[in-house]
């Protein structure tokens, strides 16, 4: 008989009460919910109020060159040149990064399956690190043209286009949100970002970033629309209280986010900087809630600017999903609030589901292989043909333009040989190569003078090597003075058939432009182009300027001195070939102004208010010229400009026809026809604009505001594009801060057809017999002061 060990007995059952217990945690671990497996309220009900802090917060920011966190020691503020940023998480540093070089990354919950997620700069091209540790690859990326550019092709399909090459880099380097694209309004031309916004027209903007983020969200990435809203400086921009009335931001500086919002769904909304009406954007309930997500239904959630507003309970309460790039405190300090109140479960449940909806549809998420390798070659061509689409041509005497490829040009400017391919701070692009102007004209088939070139270089390279190296991130090394070149135009007018000179500008994050020596041409400009038009004129010559900005600068004072402008504005990497495919007339130019060209800049409606007061350091800016912004207010108050909205010239001619209305009375909605000929002598594309003039027996309204636009095909001479518009009720609709509504007076209103806001071709109407009101609103973004706003006498 088989003796048993009785002392054993315990220790086996313990070992089995091990193995249950084992069992059990596993059970246990297996059964938390999966984000994408189980329902989206069970995840976050499995979410400790720590994790949901930490994914409203982003990691923080990882500055290069700076040392990481002393373990053990709180993390301190960082100096970067005089600019301070708060302290970073150390996960920042600790956390490998995904995309080397992108701006900022969420953090990642892995018991419960949710990823961390990457987002990357910039408005132009995607900004990452062209070098990483331990690899000798290269990794670089489109600079496509700016904002400005792409909105002056008035051609929707093209900006989508770039989009969709846009959104295939983002893709193939692992990003799952650009942080772009900008929209908001050329309010003044010193802006010192306006490169990144599209235009003065909120319809002009709407629709181009509504093609742009289609175009790159078919790639299933993300974009992150910015700046919501009324950041148009960057003056004080951190702390800036814009004073707006309601309906000045309902019609101008909300309408180009409502329209890309309802029409391309944007993964994100970046809130702006600034105050409005006295409360940061970000803290803003009224702006981020009521009105961008119950009024318009955005599906998104929204992130602040780096670094922006004060208080992130607030932001949380106000429906600010996440702080970008985030701190410890911030999370700390929403932990802090749910437990005493001041914030509820609610409001930060809602603020995580946002987050997590998007989260799922990440290419992180979805475990997207990447390869690091997009197309560049490829996209290199989508951004030159958008380019030469967007450059406008202001002037063209005797038809100087297109010149004939085998002449011989003396090309005069250091940005002729140095192109500024985009703007400074966070719309920079780390690219490849740049496609200066020179090298596009040699590689067209113009003969360069070489002496000329070489002098221009050599001096370049050492004006360069002079300069002070930049304090921080946002400046920019002060530009070089241009060349005297006296001493080399007798010999340069005999030797050449035209000179071509630029005249460069740039700009961007962290400073406003300046009116001296910035909007006005610098007295070395003047001086230059001046002796070069005397010389090559004496010679019965030809002088033709290109203009290599990105914003408005004075043109009037000396544009009779040449005979021809091209406007190329900032055109990305292959610049210079772009330039060369219009002056060759190898593609016609048919860009049109989205901004304004004033005579003086004493003539823009902002000059008195911009960038605020005190002058020193502004700490509120008084948006008193209310709707009349840009062309609204030049046509409705009779100020000629230099060039008007909607204007560009073209190596053809066009006529518009047949234009008439469906119906004498509006019921509903009403169509407009009208067919544009090829009268010239070249193929070329047209830009038809429909303006609308509304009766305004009850309430103050511009003269006329865009209301349509549609570019056409390339036409051959001769032939013929037959095109609709559509108005519906809410195109005739004012908004009426009184009643919270959007309303369609009754009475005349006459529709004009027309190639810019002047040159209008014909004017037919309509009437509406009863006020129609198109829509309702909650009364929002209330001033705390009285506005005495302008009025169209």
């Amino acid at each position: 008989m088989m003796k048993i060990n009785y002392k054993a007995v315990p220790l086996l059952a313990l070992f089995s009460l091990f193995q249950l217990t084992a069992g059990a945690q596993q059970s246990a671990k297996k059964a938390l919910p999966q984000l994408g497996k189980s329902t989206l309220k069970q995840v976050i009900n499995a979410m400790t109020l720590q994790e949901k802090s930490k994914l409203v917060v982003g990691m923080g920011f990882k500055m290069p060159g700076m040392p990481p966190p002393v373990k053990g020691e709180k993390p301190k503020a960082i100096d970067i040149g005089g600019f301070k940023l708060p302290p970073s998480d150390p996960d920042a540093y600790n956390i490998p990064e995904k995309v080397p070089g992108a701006a900022g990354r969420t953090h990642a919950i892995a018991r419960l399956g949710i990823p961390s997620i990457t987002v990357s700069d910039g408005p132009a091209g995607l900004r990452i690190e062209p070098k990483r540790p331990n690899d000798s690859s290269t990794y670089y990326a489109t600079a496509f043209p700016v904002a400005t550019l792409l909105a002056s092709t008035w051609d929707t399909a093209m900006v989508k286009k770039v989009g969709v090459a846009f959104g295939n880099e983002v893709r193939e380097y692992g990003v799952d949100i650009l942080l772009a694209p900008a929209l908001n309004i050329h309010r003044n031309p010193l802006g010192g970002r306006n490169f990144e916004y599209y235009s003065e027209d909120p319809l002009v903007a709407g629709s181009m970033t509504a093609a742009i983020v289609r175009g790159i969200q078919s790639n299933g990435v993300g974009t992150s629309i910015k700046h919501y809203a009324a950041n148009n400086q960057e003056t004080q921009r951190n702390s800036i209280n814009a004073i707006v009335s309601e309906r000045a931001m309902r019609e101008i500086y909300l309408r180009g986010f409502e329209l890309a919002v309802k029409a391309s769904q944007p993964w994100t909304v970046m809130s702006s900087y600034n105050k409005l009406n006295g409360t940061y954007t970000s803290e803003r309930r009224d702006l981020l809630t009521t009105i961008l997500k119950n009024e318009w239904g955005f599906k998104g959630f929204v992130m602040t600017d780096w670094f922006g507003g004060k208080d992130a309970v607030a932001q949380m309460n106000a429906g600010n999903d996440l702080l970008m790039p985030g701190n410890p405190d911030q999370s700390d300090a929403i932990v802090a609030a749910v437990k005493s109140g001041k914030l509820s479960m609610a409001q930060l449940d809602a603020n995580v589901e946002r987050m997590l909806k998007i989260i799922l549809k990440s290419p992180t998420f979805k475990g997207y292989k990447y390869s690091d390798k997009p197309d560049l070659a490829a996209h290199a061509k989508v951004a030159r043909m958008a380019a030469a689409e967007g450059m406008v041509l202001l002037k063209n005497d005797d038809n100087v333009l297109p010149l004939a490829i085998n002449k011989r040009v003396a090309v005069f400017g250091n940005t002729s040989y140095k192109l500024i391919a985009g703007g400074s701070g966070s719309g920079d692009v780390n690219k490849a190569y740049t496609v200066p102007l020179v090298q596009g004209l040699s590689n067209a088939g113009f003969k360069v003078q070489e002496e000329l070139a070489k002098t221009y270089t050599d001096y370049i390279a050492d004006a360069k090597a002079k300069q002070p190296k930049p304090r921080n991130f946002f400046m920019l090394p002060p530009p070089i003075p241009e060349m005297d070149v006296n001493g080399l135009l007798a010999k340069e007018a005999d030797g050449a058939d035209e000179a071509i000179i630029t005249i460069g500008r740039n700009a961007g994050e962290g400073a406003d432009r300046k009116v001296e020596d910035d909007y006005y041409l610098t007295a070395g400009e003047k001086a230059m182009i001046a002796a070069i038009s005397k010389a090559f004129h004496d010679k019965g010559k030809k002088v033709v300027v290109v203009l290599n900005i990105g914003g408005v600068i004075e043109v009037a004072s000396w544009r009779d001195s040449v005979d021809g402008i091209l406007l190329a504005w900032q055109p990305g990497l292959e610049g210079g070939n772009a330039i060369a495919d219009l002056l060759s007339g190898k593609v016609n130019p048919s860009g049109r102004l989205a901004t304004t060209f004033a005579m003086d800049y004493k003539d823009e409606p902002t000059a008195k208010n911009f960038p605020g007061t005190p002058e020193k350091k502004p700490e509120q800016v008084t948006y008193d010229e209310g709707i009349y912004v840009g062309y609204r207010y030049f046509d409705s108050y009779k100020i000629k400009p230099a060039y008007e909205f909607g204007y560009g010239l073209s190596y053809t001619k066009f006529k518009l026809s047949d234009v008439a209305v469906s119906s004498a009375d509006f019921k509903g909605k009403i169509s407009v026809k009208v067919t544009v000929t090829n009268t010239g002598d070249v193929a070329g594309k047209e830009v038809v604009q429909l303006y609308l003039s509304a009766p305004h027996k009850n309430i103050d309204k511009p003269e006329q505001e865009l209301k349509a636009f549609a570019k056409t095909a390339l036409l051959a001479p001769g032939q013929s594009q037959f095109m609709v518009f559509t108005l519906n009720a809410g195109d005739l609709a004012s908004f009426y801060t009184a009643k919270s509504a959007w309303i369609a007076d009754a009475g005349e209103y006459k529709v004009k057809i027309g190639t810019s806001s002047a040159n209008i071709e014909k004017t037919v109407s309509f009437k509406l017999a009863n006020a129609l009101v198109t829509e309702k609103t909650n009364t929002a973004l209330t001033p705390q002061v009285a506005i005495n706003e302008w009025r169209n006498k």
